[in-house]
């Protein structure tokens, strides 16, 4: 596996670090969340201060909170202003740290690690591979470079990315399986991680569910044939739901048959014109190896993302915000 340009220098700084902030994206998932707290446990053991924090929401997501090392996640307004090395997770640009991005100006050095083909190098140090299948992955290969051992602890969190980010392994490359296999043979239940990550909701869920798919339209013709899908999520029909329940919408809405897009335009309950945009895309055989490349359509909308995951924010009313879309599809 190619090594990613940083790596060893990567190393070189944690070691030399006498106090580390480590900062996650907002609407935080389980590959920033997992990669944060497996390198706070790493430098905890080796007496390393550090924090680990995003700047929203206001509580770790549910599915989330038994992973280990979640005792050293603190509240935005407790992230020290000043600190020896900040490192960024699973996070493309400055902007997806959101209000946190001011700490940045407060740290010695920064260290970006990610797998964002759309990544603005905004660190010190950037370890960044697009070609890797998750962060946890790219932390893996960081321990290894700093010869510490990956235990159940670790392995856990290393493996709620990996499980995540791949889709429930739907979405691999050579040496993914092989990694999974390795972060199992530690002893985690990969069943459990997975159910509690991907497969579990509350009751509510479902009729949130219904309301929103109720939604759904179908654009065949979107991206020369290629074919849309999308769905609204409006404020009030998502009322009592985490950021993390109304972003699983997007899996089910991708699984249309007739469309290799997909798009979930969630709106803010603050400001009512203001939508986060979900888009997923999967494999068409347009000419050979040929797919839809999100990440294209979610950069030129200003966000980012990978080939088959990514989004952005917009302003507008639904049909500006749809039109918008269908636009940068067909550039």
């Amino acid at each position: 596996m190619r090594e990613p340009l940083g790596l060893a220098t990567a190393v070189a700084a944690l070691q030399a670090a006498r106090s580390v902030t480590v900062l996650c994206h907002v609407q935080p998932d389980a590959d920033t969340i997992g990669s944060g707290l497996a390198l706070a446990l790493v430098l905890h053991r080796r007496g390393i201060p550090v924090q680990v924090s995003f700047a929203e929401p206001a509580e770790l997501p549910a599915s989330m909170r038994s992973l280990p090392g979640t005792g050293h996640v603190v509240a935005p307004a407790d992230v020290r202003t000043e600190v020896d090395l900040l490192v960024a997770v699973d996070c493309g640009s400055a902007g997806r740290l959101g209000a946190l991005a001011d700490r940045l100006a407060g740290a010695n050095s920064t260290i970006v690690i990610d797998h964002h083909r759309s990544n603005t190098r905004f660190g010190s140090i950037n370890v960044v591979d697009p070609g890797a299948e998750s962060t946890t992955s790219l932390m893996a290969q960081l321990f290894d470079e700093w010869d510490v051992p990956i235990d159940c602890d670790v392995a856990q969190c290393l493996y709620a990315g990996l499980v995540t980010d791949t889709g429930s392994f739907r979405w691999v490359r050579p040496g993914t399986h092989a990694l999974a296999e390795r972060l199992l043979a530690t002893g985690i239940d990969g069943a459990e991680i997975a159910r509690t990550l991907m497969d579990c909701h509350p009751f509510g869920w479902l009729s949130m569910l219904s309301r929103v798919l109720a939604t759904a339209r179908l654009v065949p013709g979107a991206h020369d044939g290629v074919g849309l899908v999308y769905a609204f999520a409006y404020c009030n029909e998502v009322q009592g739901m985490s950021s993390e329940e109304v972003d699983s919408v997007i899996d089910i809405v991708r699984t249309s048959a007739e469309a290799a897009i997909a798009a979930v335009f969630k709106q803010s309950c603050t400001t009512p014109d203001r939508w986060t945009v979900s888009l997923r895309s999967r494999y068409v055989a347009l000419h050979a190896g040929d797919s839809v490349d999100v990440a294209e359509v979610a950069t030129m909308l200003g966000g980012g993302g990978h080939r088959f995951a990514a989004g952005y924010t917009g302003y507008g009313t639904p049909d500006d915000m749809v039109a918008a879309l269908l636009t940068a599809l067909d550039m």
